[in-house]
């Protein structure tokens, strides 16, 4: 299974609305909820931060995304699909959004967020670890 090599992050704006992601390379559900407080801490005036993660914990796949108030699917379940097709564990993808003022209906919002991860995703995947 594919794992991140290092945590990166990356932007993309479309449409005045600027989403910055990150990719952590997270080994527990404590260790995620404390990258995420801090994220929210540092993103005070974003109008949404998205994640999704799988994580392998106790010989258990523990998997989760969260929307956060973007319509239903068009946010988090991409960011977890993409994670999940390609098989990635011990990650969490967590994507900033910055409202330009341009609603970008739920198929831009799923290609924005799927940019986005894909963004960050790129060129930072090993096998087990390697």
């Amino acid at each position: 299974m594919p794992i991140i090599k290092l945590n990166k992050s990356a932007d993309f704006t479309i449409k005045k609305s600027k989403f910055l992601s990150f990719a952590f390379l997270v080994k527990s559900e404590a260790e995620i909820s404390k990258i995420l407080a801090d994220i929210k801490k540092e993103h005070p005036k974003a109008r949404h931060i998205v994640y999704a993660y799988r994580l392998q914990e106790n010989n258990q796949l523990k998997e989760r995304f969260h929307n956060d108030r973007e319509p239903s699917q068009s946010a988090g379940l991409p960011l977890y699909n993409l994670l999940k097709n390609q098989d990635i564990v011990n990650c969490l993808v967590v994507v900033v959004r910055y409202y330009g003022g341009i609603k970008l209906g739920v198929g831009g919002l799923v290609r924005a967020y799927t940019t986005s991860a894909k963004l960050v995703l790129e060129n930072n995947l090993a096998l087990d670890g390697n």
